[in-house]
This record gives structure tokens, C-alpha cells and sequence, in this order.
């Protein structure tokens, strides 16, 4: 009987000892159910293809979901401002489709296709005060590492190949050091050593090394739950009230290659596209005009038999620019003058700071010829169109001829074509407001060229809408 007790004893004391093992913290279980990947688990349809950009963004989520008080925070700050969502939205179109081929490539989670959201609103030219630059926001050090090409002409961290390219393969090396998304996309924002000697301090303290126990600059605190709180909109936009514009999903822009200089105007021209958008997919160049060596242009796709069409039939000049290689001690102001421009253009032209009044041994962009000489304007100085461009050649008889004399006597013949005028079918969710917006006119055009007194649009209507307008 006395064994019997004393086994029973014996069982009572192990049992109590498992039930008294290590403890969890509240906080620390509240930290264990923020991240559950589970939130980002289900059947996807593999039959169909995505009905859209969004649709193929949405079906690779990856990362475990967030859920804080932060999250919560940015998700309604971004909801009560649809018009930047949509902003950012329609800037992002033009990248989304290369951007998730990448992704898709490489195995990577799509969440990572709405981090220029956070990095940079989706703006190529985005610059910060630690002199970060484009869609991805490289410092000048972290471009060079990943090969980023920084010079007097290009700067890579605005092209949106090269940079994305750049930017996956940071992230990939990033995960690896980590092993967690987290802690790799609070690296991107924080740089890797930061956040690994916050880690460290943590195992000294006998802390968490979680992401969400490190601590962190503000900055860093607000970057991921920023990137959820876009992502959870994505998500589901219409529980935020929110309406996403249409991408398709299909290739925005293609590379075309050239071998002589051709000034940024020209080239939009060429391709019947405004400066803006030409910009917006070329602005990793930083002069006015696009020097022989750097070959490849990025137009849309459906621009690019035009662009090809028009370069054939142009009989202007490709590019009203040439360097000039300045002499240490030259003043700016007489190389200003000697080649027909003033002081500020050529300043503005070159990046020139308003200090300096002499030049060292530099190369600067001057105009091929003066001001009053030539018959094209200096499009890039006066920001009025470049030279009209014909469709083809063969259009040329039904196209209004303009000579203009050249100094020399050769007279240069362009041709002028009236404005092109596109139709739209609407759909459900159009409005004229973000008509307007996607064909780059105002409310009050499309209301003239359609005779529209209200706001009302009916589905399947066709709507006039302008086209390329070519101004002489």
C-alpha cells in the first residue's frame, strides 16, 4: 500500500511539473497571431487565366498577413484617399506587367509588386532626402553594388528593367539572410546591418528577434504595415469603397532599339505619345537628348509600329543638341553665348548649380546650331511640341505640307495632320472624372466632343475621346 502511495505521489509531482513548464507572455502570444500564413492560403482556379492585372497580383499573395494597430492605422489613412490610390494606381500600370513577370520568374510573392506604393508612390522620378532615387528607391552606393549605371547621361535606379531587376535581387539575398519576409522587407528600408544589430541586441537582452520586438526607426516601424495596408485593399477594394482602374494583363511597353542621338521631344513625337509618358518609361536619361550608346528606348507596345513608321518618314533633325567639351576656367556665360542660348538654359539644360560661373573640364550639351538658324525650335528648352512627323510616307498626299527654309537655302518639308480622334465603350465604373484621366483631356472636352450636359454615363455608350491632337 505504501508503494502504491508513493507511486501515486511520484505521477502527481511529474504531472504538476509539465503543467508548470515555460510560460507565454500575452504579448508574446498577441505577437504569435499577428502573422498566421493561413490569412493568405486558398484555392486558386488554375483553368482561368487572371481577368486582370489585379486579378494575377492578388493570386500570388505569399507573405503572411499583419495584423497590428500600425496596419489597421495605414490600411484606413490609404482608404480615406482614393484619389491617391488611384493616382498611384494608374502610375503603376505601366510597370505591374513586367514587374510581376519578374516575380513570377524568380518564385517570388507578389506582395513585392505593390512595394513602390510605399517606396514611391509609383513615381520613376521619386527622390528622397537620402538621395534615393526611382520606382524601387536605390541610394547611390546600394545602385552601384547591384550594378545600377550612374553617369552624366543615365541614371539606372529610374529604369523600370534595370532597376526591378536590381531591386528582386536585393530582396532574394535579403530573405535568404533572414529567412522572413518581415525582417528582409524592414532590412530593404533600414539596410540589413541595422536590422541584424537590433536582433543582436535583443539576444543579449534576452528579448524576441522577431520583426515586430525589434526596435526600430519610425520610418521602419510604419514600411511593412504600409505594404499591408496596400496589400488588404488590393486585397478587396470594394469593403474600402475603393475602385482600382483597369490594367490589363498585358505587356505596357516594349524596348526599341535605335543607333543615332534623338532628343527626348522627337522621340515622343515619333511615337505620338506626350513627353510625360515618354518620361515616364524613359526617365532614367537626364539630358534632352538620348545619345547613339544608349540604344534602347522603352515605348508602348502599341506604340511601337508608329514609332517605327514615323522615324521612316521624318525628314527633320533627330537631335537639336551636341556636347561641348568645356575648358577648366571657361566661363559659362561665354559658352552660353557663343552657341545662341542664355545663361539659365544652358544651366538648366546641364544641371548646373547657379555658384559656380566657370566650368572645369566638362562635357555639356549645347544646341547643333543657334537659336535664329535653325527651322526647328528647341523643343526640350521651350517645352512646345518637336517637329511634326507623318504616320508614313505614303500618307504624305493627304497631308497638309509645310516648308520650312533652313540657313543654306535647303528647304525641309514636315507634314502637318489634323487631331485623331479615339472612341471609348464605357463600362461599368467609368466616370468622366477618371476618363479624363486615362486619355489625358479634361471633364469638360469629353462633354463638348459627346454633347454630355450631366455625369451620368450608361453602359456600352461610345464615347469620343481625344486622340494623338499633333500640333505644328
Amino acid at each position: 500500500m505504501n508503494l502504491l502511495r508513493l507511486f501515486a505521489l511520484l505521477c502527481a509531482f511529474v504531472l504538476a511539473g509539465c503543467a508548470t513548464g515555460p510560460k507565454v507572455s500575452p504579448q508574446k502570444a498577441a505577437k504569435t497571431t499577428t502573422s498566421v500564413a493561413a490569412d493568405t492560403s486558398r484555392t486558386i482556379d488554375l483553368t482561368h487565366p487572371p481577368k486582370d492585372m489585379w486579378d494575377r497580383v492578388r493570386r500570388g499573395f505569399a507573405i503572411p498577413n499583419l495584423h497590428t494597430d500600425l496596419v489597421d492605422y495605414w490600411t484606413n489613412y490609404y482608404a480615406s484617399h482614393p484619389e491617391s490610390i488611384r493616382t498611384m494606381s494608374q502610375r503603376a500600370s505601366r510597370y505591374l506587367y513586367h514587374i510581376m513577370d519578374e516575380l513570377d520568374r524568380r518564385g517570388l510573392p507578389s506582395e513585392l509588386a505593390l512595394l513602390p506604393f510605399v517606396e514611391s508612390a509609383y513615381n520613376p522620378t521619386a527622390y528622397s532626402r537620402s538621395h534615393a532615387s526611382g520606382l524601387w528607391q536605390f541610394i547611390p552606393s546600394t545602385g552601384l553594388h547591384y550594378k545600377l549605371q550612374q553617369d552624366w547621361w543615365t541614371d539606372e535606379r529610374r529604369d523600370p528593367i534595370a532597376s526591378t531587376n536590381a531591386a528582386l535581387d536585393y530582396l532574394s539575398y535579403l530573405y535568404e539572410f533572414q529567412g522572413d519576409w518581415y525582417l528582409a522587407l524592414a532590412s530593404y528600408n533600414w539596410g540589413e546591418g541595422s536590422v541584424r544589430r537590433a536582433m543582436e541586441r535583443n539576444e543579449q537582452a534576452d528579448l524576441d528577434v522577431d520583426y515586430l520586438s525589434l526596435n526600430m526607426p519610425e520610418e521602419t516601424r510604419n514600411y511593412v504595415p504600409k505594404l499591408q495596408a496596400i496589400k488588404n485593399i488590393v486585397a478587396n477594394p470594394a469593403r474600402y469603397g475603393i475602385t482600382l482602374p483597369p490594367v490589363s494583363n498585358t505587356p505596357y511597353f516594349t524596348a526599341v532599339r535605335k543607333n543615332k542621338d534623338i532628343d527626348v521631344a522627337v522621340a515622343a513625337e515619333l511615337a505620338e505619345i506626350s513627353i510625360d509618358e515618354f518620361k515616364a518609361l524613359n526617365a532614367s536619361h537626364n539630358r534632352p537628348t538620348i545619345p547613339a550608346h544608349n540604344s534602347t528606348l522603352l515605348l508602348p507596345a502599341d506604340k511601337v509600329d508608329i514609332f517605327k513608321a514615323n522615324l521612316a518618314a521624318y525628314q527633320g533633325r533627330l537631335s537639336n543638341w551636341k556636347t561641348y567639351q568645356a575648358k577648366r576656367g571657361e566661363s559659362y556665360l561665354s559658352i552660353a553665348q557663343r552657341h545662341g542660348i542664355t545663361l539659365s538654359q544652358l544651366r538648366s539644360i546641364n544641371g548646373l548649380g547657379s555658384k559656380r560661373s566657370k566650368a572645369v573640364a566638362q562635357t555639356l550639351l549645347v544646341p547643333n546650331s543657334t537659336l535664329g538658324e535653325g527651322s526647328v525650335q528647341l523643343a526640350s528648352l521651350t517645352n512646345t511640341p518637336a517637329a511634326p512627323v507623318a504616320e508614313s510616307a505614303r500618307k504624305a498626299s493627304r497631308s497638309q505640307q509645310v516648308s520650312l527654309n533652313r540657313k543654306g537655302g535647303r528647304d525641309v518639308t514636315v507634314l502637318r495632320r489634323g487631331a485623331n480622334v479615339r472612341t471609348h465603350t464605357v463600362k461599368n465604373g467609368d466616370t468622366l472624372y477618371a476618363l479624363a484621366k486615362r486619355y489625358d483631356t479634361s471633364v469638360a472636352e469629353l462633354r463638348r466632343l459627346n454633347n454630355i450636359k450631366g455625369n451620368t454615363l450608361s453602359k456600352g455608350t461610345r464615347l469620343r475621346v481625344p486622340g494623338t491632337n499633333i500640333r505644328g
